[in-house]
């Protein structure tokens, strides 16, 4: 792991992510690599082209094949992207965390300020999930109880 995001204890990883403990020590394919992140297997081999992963071990027949810790890491990779992190930040973590210890504060604030953009994220979302169910609760009454004359669209529940 410490190629991908620096080094964690696969127990605690396990904890962290809930499908982990049906990923193998070795993971033998790239097919079963993408069942296991969820990434297609042309997302995986365009993700090591463009060196947000590092180029998977080869067995004597040229396939790839990953340990878990690597898997877990690419995991991780998506939760990142997920929450809005580009290929390049993530790139750029994961160039860091080859450095090792040296890059611990540089990795720990970019990690800091994603979370506080997800943050940012859920409390924008939130405000909308509110105007929304306000919405839907005013065409609900609407539909109970049409007034035509009533037009306003007030969006502050």
């Amino acid at each position: 792991m410490e190629k991908y995001l620096g080094k964690f204890i696969t127990e605690e990883l396990d904890q962290l992510y809930d499908k982990s403990y049906d990923i193998p020590d070795i993971v033998t394919s790239i097919r079963e690599a993408a069942i296991l992140t969820g990434l297609t297997e042309d997302t995986i081999r365009y993700y090591e082209k463009v060196g947000l992963l590092p180029f998977a071990e080869r067995k004597t027949n040229g396939h790839r094949q990953y340990r878990k810790d690597q898997i877990l890491g690419i995991i991780f990779l998506t939760r990142l992207k997920a929450t809005g992190m580009t290929i390049e930040q993530m790139k750029h973590f994961r160039e860091l965390s080859e450095h090792g210890a040296d890059t611990l504060e540089a990795r720990y604030a970019i990690l800091e300020e994603h979370q506080r953009k997800i943050q940012q994220d859920i409390a924008n979302l939130n405000e909308t999930s509110k105007i929304i169910a306000y919405k839907l609760q005013h065409y609900r009454e609407l539909s109970e109880h049409p007034d035509l004359e009533d037009t306003h669209c007030d969006t502050n529940p």
